[in-house]
């Protein structure tokens, strides 16, 4: 994809060149070498993933105690501001790379501001979806079909809510230059300080100052603030340290826009997938509907892992092609590669041996348990799979390579929509009507991810792009 020229940085300072040329070889990392290297910055990686889902727990379990209205108000609430937040994840994917090429090259502080172009930008892109939110929520939530008391509490979370996007993001684009530092560290305690933060503000404000599911929302946003002024002091340090812009640079920002926006259509694919799944389930049956969102859940779960040796392998390929050592690369692709696999037949093995009982541990219904087993038993298959895939996407973000990656998301989708018109078509429902689901999902829509991914690491081009 298209960036600046070694002799015109959009900071304004010449970067140097690569210490290896193209193709040179280098001294390769020992494979204990790597694992360590791997170890260190996926498993920070996946406690700070985790925080997310723990925010919306603590914010559930809280309001779970104001009644079921107010509960029903917060899940509409929520269904809107994770779309938003889901389509935005492109902020930390696109800065990972960015960062982490030039910091590969030896120009520290050239990466560090990168990384603040994409933070300003963050903020930008926050601003402007906090003002539209903030005016469009009224009118927004009544289109989830809900009773007027439950609108009514979705409306009170979710207005103050809005105010908190621009934090939300700006921490994205903070977590993503951090990253690319080869730090996973630091946003793991930011993200733990904020997760304890969060719980302490919503309970102040839910109960001590009788605030109701507003207080929740009004918790949640100035522990992000918060985040925010965290990542403020510890990138701001950075900065000084190695002499870095804090200025936006509007060259720089067009650069982050750029990425992002092919990263961006990525997401767009990958969300149209998830909601044409959720469509055709709902089509097949209600029960069937509740059994997807257990074997899908069982899904996400997983992926928290393989998302965390994603960034490992973003954070160490930029690094790697930054400093001009392609071999050192394609030395990490293999290793990441196998853990991703490995990975994938391991926890595999886990969801065959308890498919039995995973559908009573979250429904405590043995019929319904009995429906999601078999779908279960195709999402252990495809483990292997999904790992590998996890793991290519995380090479390419590393590379820069999003063009591709919103390219073939596109491509992907053309077996898998008309596997789900088929499901439709054909009236199948039940343990049958789950299984091809599963099928859908798990095999056709993850092999083709496979399939793409797999033929653009094989050509090696990925290694010439220019980050």
């Amino acid at each position: 994809m298209p960036s600046p020229t070694p002799n015109d940085s959009p900071h304004g300072t010449p970067s140097r060149p690569s210490r290896r040329l193209p193709g040179e070889t280098s001294t390769p990392r020992s494979a204990s070498t790597l694992n360590r290297e791997i170890i260190r910055l996926a498993v920070p990686a996946l406690g700070a993933l985790v925080a997310e889902p723990a925010f919306l727990m603590v914010d559930a379990a809280l309001v779970g105690h104001l009644g079921t209205t107010p509960l029903a108000g917060l899940g509409i609430a929520s269904a809107v501001l994770q779309t938003i937040v889901g389509l935005m994840v492109f902020l930390a994917y696109s800065t990972t790379p960015a960062v982490a090429r030039r910091f590969g090259a030896g120009e520290h502080g050239d990466a560090v501001s990168v990384g603040i172009d994409g933070m300003w930008l963050a903020l930008g892109l926050g601003a402007v979806l906090a003002v539209l939110g903030s005016l469009l929520t009224p009118a927004v939530i009544p289109l989830f079909g809900a009773t007027p008391a439950v609108a009514e509490q979705a409306v009170a979370y979710l207005t103050p809510s809005m105010w908190g996007l621009p934090a939300m993001l700006v921490v994205y684009a903070a977590t993503g230059l951090l990253r690319g530092m080869q730090d996973t560290m630091t946003p793991l305690w930011i993200a733990g300080i904020g997760f304890a933060a969060n719980a302490l503000l919503n309970a102040l404000f839910i109960y001590g100052f009788g605030w109701g599911i507003a207080g929740s929302a009004f918790g949640t946003v100035v522990a992000q603030w918060g985040m925010v002024g965290a990542y403020v002091v510890v990138i701001g340090r950075l900065a000084r340290r190695h002499d870095a812009s804090i200025s936006p640079e509007l060259g720089g920002i067009r650069g982050s826009a750029r990425s992002g926006g092919w990263l961006f259509l990525r997401t767009v694919s990958l969300r149209v997938a998830l909601l044409a799944t959720v469509a055709v389930a709902t089509d097949i049956g209600t029960r069937e509907l509740a059994g997807w969102q257990v074997v899908f859940t069982v899904f996400s779960a997983a992926a928290f892992a393989l998302d965390a040796l994603a960034i490992a392998a973003q954070a160490l390929i930029g690094k790697s092609l930054g400093a001009g050592d392609p071999n050192g690369a394609r030395h990490v692709l293999a290793r990441t590669v196998a853990w991703g696999a490995w990975f994938g037949v391991i926890v595999g093995v886990l969801i065959a041996a308890l498919s039995a009982v995973i559908g009573l541990a979250f429904t405590g219904d043995a019929a319904l348990a009995a429906l999601i087993q078999p779908a279960l038993i195709v999402l252990a298959v495809a483990q292997p799979i999904a790992g590998v895939v996890f793991v290519l996407d995380g090479v390419l973000m590393g590379a820069g390579d999003a063009r591709y990656l919103a390219l073939a998301g596109g491509l992907n989708l053309v077996p898998f929509l008309p596997a789900l018109a088929i499901i439709v078509a054909t009236g199948v429902a039940g343990v049958a009507g789950l299984i091809w689901l599963a099928v859908a999902f798990f095999i056709v829509y993850l092999g083709a991810r496979l399939t793409t991914l797999g033929l653009r690491v094989r050509t090696g081009r990925w290694l010439a792009i220019e980050a």
